[in-house]
């Protein structure tokens, strides 16, 4: 299989169902190269890299789709970020003393928010409880329950690749009558089912979707690339410090000696800033704000 980052939708040229599969390599790796965690909690972030793109392709939107679980378990957050364009990044805190392998082990009464933040226009946010063996189980019973859009998910990530499957139904179009268009999507379904975790995690998109479903009509469309990208700057870390006011700001420099380092809790990188670099920051902020008036 190929260790491209990509992600590819499939519709079927009969029925109103749509797919989406994406295999993750070297975002994934970007992602836990950062942190060193444990194995269940590479697991459980690889499949929410995955459930991430596979939805950032089924909205559509500009801007940024945010998965949050977060739990009083021994894992208290998994977050991943996935921009429009496909655009990865994730962070997971965890205790020290993490045992447990199944989601709820480590996510016991978790609850699941999935959130998109346009560009343009409201933010908007979906709560579920994170119910279920697996995570692919409660994002299904996210779709079924607040979305009211029946879909079905495969996620699976070892460490070192992380694969998802998604199927999904569509509004009504190529199928009117509701008796065939539950069938279809049960058999569709059920097919999907028989996916099998050596499948895929060993063999490219065509394969999977033909072995699956030979004797329907598949249409593919082109793989789109994903990527790790952190989207912290130095101009962000100094607008964080702006924003705590030029008293506080300059108080914590002298606190800390000299020196403010403000670190990006997703890619690790550290920003510094002087008082050189903070005195710039504050008059230009107020050169801004003076050029408002």
């Amino acid at each position: 299989m190929s260790s491209q980052d990509v992600t590819q939708r499939f519709i079927f040229e009969h029925a109103d169902v749509r797919g989406e599969l994406v295999s993750l390599n070297d975002s994934y790796q970007e992602v836990l190269a950062r942190h060193a965690y444990p194995e269940p909690v590479k697991a459980l972030l690889g499949e929410m890299l995955a459930a991430a793109v596979l939805l950032s392709t089924a909205i559509k939107f500009d801007g940024l789709l945010i998965m949050q679980a977060r739990s009083s378990g021994p894992l208290s957050l998994l977050m991943v970020e996935c921009s429009s364009q496909q655009e990865v990044r994730a962070i997971a805190r965890y205790s020290d003393d993490l045992s447990g392998h199944s989601l709820r082990e480590l996510l016991p009464d978790g609850r699941l928010a999935i959130t998109i933040d346009p560009t343009k226009g409201q933010r908007y946010q979906g709560v579920v409880a994170l119910e279920g063996e697996t995570l692919a189980d409660s994002l299904a019973g996210y779709f079924d329950s607040s979305e009211q859009l029946p879909s079905r998910f495969r996620l699976l990530a070892d460490g070192r690749v992380a694969r998802g499957f998604m199927l999904q139904a569509l509004p009504v179009d190529r199928q009117r009558d509701p008796a065939e268009r539950d069938e279809t999507w049960r058999r569709l379904s059920m097919l999907a089912d028989t996916l099998t975790v050596e499948e895929l995690m060993a063999l490219d998109n065509s394969t999977i979707l033909r072995r699956l479903y030979h004797e329907e009509e598949v249409r593919m469309f082109d793989e789109r690339a994903v990527q790790f990208r952190c989207s912290c700057s130095p101009e962000r870390s100094g607008n964080a410090l702006v924003s705590l006011g030029r008293e506080d700001a300059f108080a914590l420099l002298a606190e800390q000696k000299g020196e403010i380092a403000v670190d990006c809790q997703f890619c690790n990188t550290c920003y510094r800033f002087d008082e050189t670099a903070l005195t710039e920051l504050f008059d230009k902020a107020q050169e801004h704000a003076r050029s408002l008036h």
